[in-house]
C-alpha cells in the first residue's frame, strides 16, 4: 500500500502516525511546501500551541453542515488526544477555561516531538515540495510537484488547508484538486479576524480597549451576542469578542448580507439606570465641560466622540445639558452601532471557513464518497472552530480518522 498525504500539518501528521501505528507495511509519503512541518501549529496559541480545547462537539463549529463533525470527535475526544501526546512524549497544560496548551508553553516542542515521531514511524517527508496537481489513473494517483511526478499511490489524502495564513504558505490548491476530481465546495472567508468598518472617527478611537456586549446583526435582525473584549483600530475592531463573532459576520459578509455590530459598554447597566448616572455625575460639577466629566465613565477617546455622535458641542458644560441628551448619551452607550464593510482578509485570519462540501464526504472513514481512494482533512473541508482550540482539534480528529481507514 503506497500513500501520499499532501500537508504536513496537525491533521496529516497524525493520519501519518495513526495509518503506520496500525499497519507497519504502509508507505507514506508526505509532501509540504515549507522548509518544515507544522506552521500553522508554530502560529497558533501566539506561539504558544493552543493545541486543543477539552470542552468540545459539534456545536463549537460552523458550516454547510457541522454534525459532520459529530462522529470524529466522539471518536478522537480530548482522552483519546492525551493519550496520543502521551505517546510521542507531549505533556499538557489544561487551563481552567478548557485550553489546551503544551507543558513547554512552546508550540515548537510540539512540532520537534512531531517530527521526531514521524521519522522513528518511518514516514518519508518531502518539504519544500509544492503539489502542483493530481491525476487519477485507472486505480493509482500520480502527483505532479514543482519538483518532479511522483506515482503510483493506491491513496491520497489532501491535508493542506485552505487560504488562512498565506504568509505560511497557505493556499487553495486542496479545493482545485477536489474540484478537478469531481468534488463541489462552498465560498471560502476569512475566519477568526478583525473586522472593518466604516466609521469616520476610526483613528480617533484607534489603541481604546473595552469589554463590551458585541450583538450581530443581520439584515436588521439579531442573530447572537458575545461577551468580551473589544480593540478599536485605524481599520475597525478586534479583540477577543470581534474574532469570536468574526465566524459569523464574514460568513455573511461572503453572502453579500448586510452586517452590523453593535456595542453595549454597560451590559449590566440598563439604559435608564445608565441616563440616571450620567444625569447624576453633570449635576455633581455642574459647570464642567460634559467632554471631560464623561472620561469618568469612558475613554478619553471615546468621550468626545460619543458627544459628536450625538450631535453635542464639546464645549457644553454639564448643566447645558438637557433630558433628551442624556438619553441619547445613554442609548448610544448601550448600543454603538456600526456597520461592518469587510474583514482584515486571510493574511490576518486564523482559520478559513468554506471549503469541500462535507456531503460528499464519508463521515466515518474521511474519504471521497466520489472517487475511491481519496481522502480529505482539516481545514479544506468546510468546517470551521470556534476559537479556542477547536480548529486545530477538529484537524486532529479527522486526521485520526483518515489514518484508521488508511492502515486498511
Amino acid at each position: 500500500m503506497k500513500v501520499a498525504i499532501i500537508g504536513a500539518g496537525a491533521s496529516g501528521i497524525i493520519a501519518s502516525l495513526t495509518a503506520k501505528k496500525l499497519n507497519n507495511n504502509i508507505h507514506i509519503d508526505m509532501f509540504d511546501a515549507n522548509k518544515s512541518i507544522g506552521k500553522k501549529i508554530l502560529a497558533s496559541g501566539n506561539g504558544r500551541c493552543n493545541i486543543s480545547n477539552t470542552n468540545v462537539s459539534s456545536e463549537n463549529y460552523i458550516g454547510e453542515n457541522p454534525s459532520f463533525s459529530t462522529y470524529a470527535l466522539s471518536q478522537f475526544d480530548f482522552k483519546v488526544f492525551e493519550k496520543f501526546c502521551k505517546s510521542i512524549g507531549l505533556l499538557l497544560d489544561v487551563k481552567p477555561s478548557g485550553k489546551v496548551y503544551p507543558l513547554s508553553n512552546e508550540a515548537k516542542s510540539v512540532t520537534n516531538l512531531l517530527e521526531l515521531a514521524l521519522k522513528e514511524a518511518g514516514v518519508n517527508i518531502y518539504l519544500e515540495h509544492f503539489v502542483q496537481d493530481i491525476q487519477k489513473e485507472e486505480k493509482t494517483f500520480t502527483l505532479k510537484c514543482t519538483n518532479g511526478e511522483y506515482k503510483d499511490y493506491d491513496k491520497v489524502l489532501i491535508a493542506n488547508g485552505l487560504g488562512a495564513a498565506p504568509q505560511l504558505n497557505a493556499n487553495e490548491t486542496g479545493l482545485d484538486f477536489a474540484s478537478k476530481l469531481g468534488h463541489s465546495y462552498n465560498p471560502t472567508y476569512p475566519s477568526l479576524v478583525g473586522l472593518h468598518t466604516d466609521a469616520s472617527y476610526n483613528s480617533k478611537l484607534q489603541g481604546v480597549k473595552k469589554e463590551c456586549l458585541v450583538s450581530l446583526y443581520v439584515n436588521g435582525n439579531k442573530e447572537q451576542a458575545i461577551f468580551g473584549d473589544v480593540l478599536f483600530t485605524k481599520y475597525g475592531v478586534s479583540g477577543f469578542a470581534i474574532l469570536d463573532i468574526s465566524q459569523w459576520a464574514s460568513y455573511y459578509l461572503s453572502l453579500y448580507q448586510e452586517v452590523k455590530i453593535a456595542l453595549n459598554f454597560f451590559p449590566k447597566i440598563n439604559r435608564n439606570d445608565l441616563a440616571d448616572q450620567i444625569q447624576s455625575l453633570f449635576k455633581s460639577v455642574p459647570h464642567q465641560k460634559a467632554v471631560d466629566i464623561l472620561t469618568g465613565m469612558v475613554s478619553n477617546k471615546i468621550a468626545p466622540v460619543l458627544l459628536d455622535i450625538c450631535k453635542i458641542s464639546l464645549e457644553t458644560k454639564a448643566q447645558e445639558i438637557n433630558a433628551k441628551q442624556i438619553k441619547a448619551l445613554a442609548y448610544q452607550l448601550n448600543e454603538w452601532k456600526l456597520n461592518i464593510t469587510d474583514t482584515q482578509g486571510f493574511s490576518h485570519a486564523e482559520a478559513s471557513g468554506g471549503g469541500v462540501r462535507v456531503d460528499e464526504v464519508n463521515n466515518k472513514t474521511y474519504e471521497s464518497k466520489l472517487v475511491s481512494g481519496l481522502y480529505f482533512a482539516g481545514e479544506v473541508l468546510d468546517i470551521v472552530g470556534n476559537r479556542g482550540g477547536f480548529n486545530l482539534h477538529f484537524a486532529w480528529a479527522s486526521g485520526y480518522l483518515v489514518g484508521k481507514s488508511l492502515a486498511k
